[in-house]
């Protein structure tokens, strides 16, 4: 059964690999190998429960009968209940954020970023993509910043190709601006839920890597410009009233949701309560913040999507059972032994950084970087805080990602949008992601 529920993995693990040629959504792979898993394991709940927790197992019993549905209820309670909290705790973290830059987008908060790109310097306005992108995604979700950024970026740009190039920086500014703090992508998310890593130690670790890996290929991307762009100049949007907030009002919101999140990581240490209470906690004060401001504008009852979050759509929900079911899929592994017996098999893989470092990107570019770092953070037996395997299979998977657009959902979002092949991806923006990315990766391990 073991063989059976690992088999069930892989095979999922290559479906979602190659989700582009099959169009097989990936959300719904990881669901379906997390609930199957799962079924599998409780049928064979005693063996698993007696090699892998007989000890517990014996106290649960407490002197009663050992039954089929003792097991079951063991495996309920102590196992599988433990697993969904991680879970749900990354969830409720990802919806939370998500809804309070749809908050925020709803107001015209980001409505900034246009009027900076009036310009027709072609240079001049990718700097500005990239810089705007990079500090955004470092504090909210990379995914939620890609989307909003390629919005904004294909109202300006009429040019395909242009589009395509500048789309890609955003893509890779979105990646490594999130691999930067434990707030911006999944994989540093759950590194930081689960304690592998503290926030600044993580952040300060990874700042002059991600800079490098961000910097080196918009540098070179940049060379192959033309010194000047067509744009399509863009007015502040008319959002279904006859007033819009204010620019003080703006900046109130933008405040409490922007400056909401940075009190996360300090909210965490203070009280070591799960970070996905606070991210609630500034997600129900801008929430009051913004029925109070928009609530005296005209008309203001019959604005239902501005006044409703529009966060509860297809995409969001899609990533969010995405990362339910990776999670689900992996854990369920991890408890049949798998990865303990696979942990003693890579030997030098596991101490040697930079060949980890090289392992992981190597996977993570073919497979997906949240579900390469799902395997590798489990796969670690009793990892210490701030140890340097974290923060390389963070940086890793990054730089994995950065390399095909198949492999994170940032660059899905590309490739979906601008209708773009991997392999121009790959030829165009790939080899210089990767030249940073290496070098990124070389000082990193110097560093540590």
């Amino acid at each position: 059964m073991t063989l059976i529920i690992v088999g069930i993995l892989l095979i999922s693990f290559i479906l979602i690999a190659t989700e582009a040629i099959t169009n097989v959504n990936k959300a719904a792979v990881a669901i379906f190998a997390g609930t199957l898993g799962w079924v599998l394991y409780i049928c064979y709940g005693t063996d698993f429960v007696m090699s892998q927790h007989h000890g517990d197992y014996t106290n649960f019993l407490n002197g009663a009968v050992a039954t089929s549905i003792a097991v079951k209820q063991y495996i309920a309670q102590n196992i599988f209940l433990k697993y969904v909290g991680e879970a749900a705790e990354i969830v409720l973290f990802l919806l939370a954020t998500m809804t309070i830059v749809e908050i925020l987008d709803n107001n015209g908060c980001f409505d900034f970023i246009s009027q900076l790109l009036k310009t027709r310097s072609s240079r001049r306005m990718l700097w500005t993509l990239a810089v705007v992108t990079f500090l955004i995604s470092a504090n909210l979700d990379n995914i939620t910043t890609t989307v909003m950024m390629l919005t904004v970026m294909h109202k300006v740009i009429p040019s395909r190709r242009l589009r395509m190039l500048f789309g890609s920086v955003i893509v890779l500014s979105a990646n490594t601006g999130g691999a930067l703090t434990v707030i911006g992508n999944p994989e540093g998310l759950v590194l930081w839920n689960m304690g592998k890593v503290t926030a600044t130690d993580f952040s300060m670790a990874l700042f002059v890597p991600c800079l490098l890996a961000w910097g080196i290929p918009t540098w070179l991307i940049g060379r192959a410009l033309p010194e000047r762009v067509d744009t399509e100049w863009v007015v502040m949007p008319y959002r279904g009233d006859d007033t819009n907030l204010t620019v003080g009002q703006r900046l109130v919101m933008l405040f409490v949701g922007i400056g909401g999140l940075w009190f996360i990581p300090t909210f965490h240490n203070i009280t070591k309560l799960s970070p996905f209470l606070g991210a609630l906690c500034v997600l129900s004060i801008l929430w009051i913040v913004n029925e109070v401001f928009n609530r005296r504008l005209f008309n203001a009852n019959m604005m239902s999507q501005r006044r409703t979050p529009r966060v509860l759509q297809y995409g969001v929900i899609q990533m969010m059972l995405y990362v339910m079911g990776i999670m689900l899929a992996v854990s369920v592994v991890k408890e049949t032994g798998a990865f303990a017996w696979l942990w003693a098999q890579l030997g030098m893989a596991t101490t040697n950084i930079t060949l980890l470092g090289i392992l992981v990107a190597a996977i993570s570019s073919l497979l997906d970087n949240f579900a390469t770092a799902m395997n590798f953070v489990v796969m670690k037996p009793n990892g210490v805080a701030n140890d340097a395997y974290y923060k390389v299979v963070a940086y890793a998977v990054m730089v994995g990602g950065n390399i095909l657009a198949t492999a994170s959902m940032s660059g899905m979002a590309l490739l979906k949008m601008e209708r773009m092949h991997a392999g121009w991806f790959f030829r165009n923006i790939g080899w210089k992601a990767l030249l940073g990315g290496i070098i990124g990766l070389l000082v990193l391990i110097v560093q540590l």
